[in-house]
């Protein structure tokens, strides 16, 4: 597929991360609107709310709009989906007629002009640990090459449920947290502000309809409404205490930060690929009927308070051993149900060399090998002060289907915070 062209000059840019093959869906406030669904087109925002005030547009004759989230739209299936995109191309497309443009302008924003929220009621947050070379640095470090991955690791796709009060939209700050940490050579632990902070590069997936029971591998990707880029902030110090024997806790209840823009599993369909041969077959009910992983190009930058950034990681989706359709369908298997709006995390995305780990941990090596920055700092974990900010893209011919900044800045810890 090559680039779609529209009347709006911005997305006709092999530069934009919004041309109209991607029009992803988010919400926004400007000085005149307060919690609008908008969708993003080049450098402009379409204020469907608005659209569906002024009957421009309907679906169903109902309000879908109404609220400062996509979750009621995600509620009424694939079927809707795909014909509110079709028309959404329709109406920004260059074979519009010239009074439908006029009338459409006045419901155009600019992105420049607009502050983001998070674009859905996020319902519950899993939390995987399906990228393999992650998985596998992480295991070498505490456990030694021989014993990296845990003996379940390649026939299931491992997670945790988290914290959907965590989650947060890019531009939010992060407040270093305070925790239980204990020094292997201490007695006690003690409390205090975490010393190893983190990032972790992953994406995340967005159910957009329930299910009661167990589903398919198939079903479950047909659920699947749409992607953003996922940073799970973690407190290493935290986890190394806490994770024995129930895994983590507090060290990943500080913040979730996510990207504004969902961009739908329609758009990334023709970046799809398949996930890598397995070492050990899989049960059945994990099986693939069609290739699940995106090629998603990915990186991250860091960047110390009042300076310039430098990209610390690029890797890529496609590095993950279980797709979020298997993490979906795996997660049915219980008998747990399953609601819209529930956010699935990939799990940290890193890539077999050095320059491609998703996370401070591998980059440098549990601290014993410090990232030097293009500004000259150090880093084993981050500092207060520092920006954080992954970016990704779907590289297609003359276009690009990209996310927006996943972004957040890291903020000193509290006082004492039961210091009374």
């Amino acid at each position: 597929m090559s680039l779609l062209k529209s009347w709006v000059d911005s997305a006709n840019s092999a530069a934009t991360p919004f041309p109209l093959n991607n029009l992803p869906y988010g919400v926004f406030s400007t000085a005149k609107v307060d919690g609008h669904c908008g969708v993003a087109i080049g450098d402009m925002i379409l204020d469907v709310t608005a659209l569906e005030e002024a009957g421009v547009i309907s679906i169903d004759e109902i309000p879908v709009f109404d609220l400062p989230m996509w979750n009621e739209f995600m509620d009424l299936g694939a079927e809707v989906w795909a014909e509110f995109r079709t028309s959404l191309q329709e109406l920004l497309g260059e074979g519009a007629p010239e009074e439908l443009r006029k009338t459409l302008k006045a419901y155009l924003v600019a992105q420049a002009d607009a502050t983001m929220h998070l674009p859905f009621a996020v319902s519950e947050y899993t939390d995987f640990y399906a990228g393999k070379n992650h998985a596998f640095n992480v295991g070498t470090m505490f456990r030694g090459p021989e014993n990296a991955l845990p003996p379940n690791w390649l026939h299931i796709p491992i997670g945790y449920n988290g914290r959907a009060s965590s989650v947060v939209v890019s531009g939010t700050d992060v407040r270093r947290p305070w925790g239980q940490l204990k020094a292997p050579d201490a007695e006690m632990p003690s409390f205090a502000p975490c010393k190893r902070f983190d990032l972790e590069l992953e994406m995340g997936a967005i159910v957009g309809q329930p299910s009661e029971g167990p589903i398919t591998v198939g079903e479950a990707d047909q659920n699947i409404f749409g992607y953003v880029l996922l940073n799970d902030w973690s407190a290493r110090d935290i986890q190394a205490w806490e994770y024995q024997p129930l895994g983590p806790f507090q060290a990943k209840a500080t913040a979730t930060t996510i990207s504004p823009w969902i961009v739908t599993a329609a758009a990334l369909e023709p970046f799809r690929t398949s996930t890598p041969a397995r070492e050990k077959e899989l049960l059945p009910y994990l099986a693939e009927p069609k290739p699940g992983l995106y090629d998603i190009e990915l990186e991250v930058t860091l960047a110390p308070e009042g300076k310039a950034e430098t990209t610390i990681t690029r890797t890529n989706y496609s590095q993950m051993y279980y797709s979020a359709a298997q993490q979906l369908a795996h997660h049915t298997t219980s008998g747990c149900a399953m609601t819209v709006g529930d956010l699935l995390g990939s799990g940290t995305i890193s890539g077999p060399t050095k320059p491609e780990r998703g996370s401070l941990l591998e980059l440098s090596w549990g601290g014993k090998e410090p990232l030097t920055l293009d500004t000259g700092d150090e880093r084993s974990f981050l500092a207060d002060g520092d920006t954080l900010t992954l970016k990704g893209a779907a590289k297609g011919d003359g276009y690009q289907i990209g996310f927006g900044d996943c972004a957040g800045t890291v903020l000193p810890a509290l006082d004492d915070p039961y210091k009374r």
